[in-house]
């Protein structure tokens, strides 16, 4: 598996990876109808527009695997919380890449960022009843921080967030010192 920062050109394929990672992970979370009207198009508008909007505060870095071919990415910008100066704003892995490491992979390398920014903070949004998802970052030391409504369509979902006081807890290359 390599680790890269995303590029335009990777935005079609980060586009084509949300949409069929949403219409799985969140499969009964979110109504079906929100999830089958999720577009390639809409979503390529999106992460364009995150992608541009300000290279210095948000970025994308993708895993791909030994054929090259990406199989997740992770979104981060700096945020403007008061506690947590870093958000993890999407992780998303085809299913095929989970379970693999790749998840915590990205989630090093977007804390390297981070540091590198001198920023020593990071927070991430998950579904309340993504059981799966909040247990993958209690696993990596997130702590419980606050929670907020979503709104999908006529649904409205808890999310929870859960933060890292100091990231380098985060970096693989500070766990092998």
């Amino acid at each position: 598996m390599k680790i890269r920062k995303a590029n335009i050109n990777d935005i079609r394929v980060i586009s084509k990876i949300y949409v069929d990672t949403w219409k799985t992970t969140y499969n009964g979370l979110v109504p079906d109808n929100f999830l089958n009207e999720l577009s390639y198009e809409e979503a390529e508008n999106k992460w364009m527009k995150f992608f541009s909007d300000s290279p210095r505060s948000s970025f994308i870095y993708i895993a791909s695997n030994d054929s090259e071919e990406i199989i997740g990415f992770a979104a981060a910008q700096i945020n403007n919380d008061k506690e947590f100066k870093g958000e993890l704003y999407a992780l998303y892995l085809l299913p095929a890449a989970q379970g693999l490491g790749t998840g915590r992979s990205l989630i090093s390398t977007v804390a390297e960022h981070f540091m590198n920014e001198g920023i020593s903070s990071m927070m991430v949004w998950v579904m309340k009843n993504n059981k799966s998802g909040r247990g993958f970052y209690k696993r990596l030391g997130g702590k419980y921080y606050t929670h907020r409504e979503s709104q999908f369509g006529e649904c409205i979902v808890e999310d929870e967030a859960y933060g890292w006081k100091d990231i380098s807890i985060l970096s693989l290359s500070n766990r092998s010192k």
